[in-house]
């Protein structure tokens, strides 16, 4: 089990520790915050783009195909109606002269993404409230 700890440093910013990374977020000027690092929604939608290429890189190294040029765009497109993502659209740009048979593997492979099969079958979600104490004495 992974455990992260979150803190509030001020102003809008909250952060995360957890194996030894620490993550700092930030809410951009129009939402009050300092726009001084991603917002947490920020993260996540970037997660999904860097989890995508993981595999898209792994493909190739696999296989000893060429990476170099080798890159993704991820294109969010709002439903402004629902306040929500309405759909992603990543691109792979693939390396010049990179083989056409593996073109379609290349796609198979970032849609293993782990990052996405997670939000097409989430996960449970439970949030309790604790006392401090119990929470400092990690029992969480």
């Amino acid at each position: 089990m992974t455990t992260m700890l979150v803190s509030f440093p001020g102003g809008k910013r909250v952060n995360a520790e957890f194996d030894g990374f620490a993550l700092t977020t930030d809410q951009p000027r129009t939402s009050g915050g300092a726009g001084s690092a991603p917002s947490p929604f920020d993260l996540f939608l970037a997660s999904i783009a860097t989890c995508a290429g993981f595999y898209a890189k792994g493909y190739c190294d696999t296989r000893g195909l060429p990476t170099e040029g080798l890159a993704l765009t991820m294109h969010v497109e709002h439903e402004p109606a629902a306040q929500k993502v309405g759909r992603l659209v990543i691109e792979i740009a693939l390396p010049t002269g990179f083989p056409e048979k593996h073109r379609e593997g290349v796609v198979r492979a970032a849609e293993l993404c782990a990052v996405k099969k997670h939000i097409q079958d989430p996960p449970t979600f439970e949030i309790h409230a604790v006392s401090r104490s119990l929470a400092t004495a990690g029992c969480l």
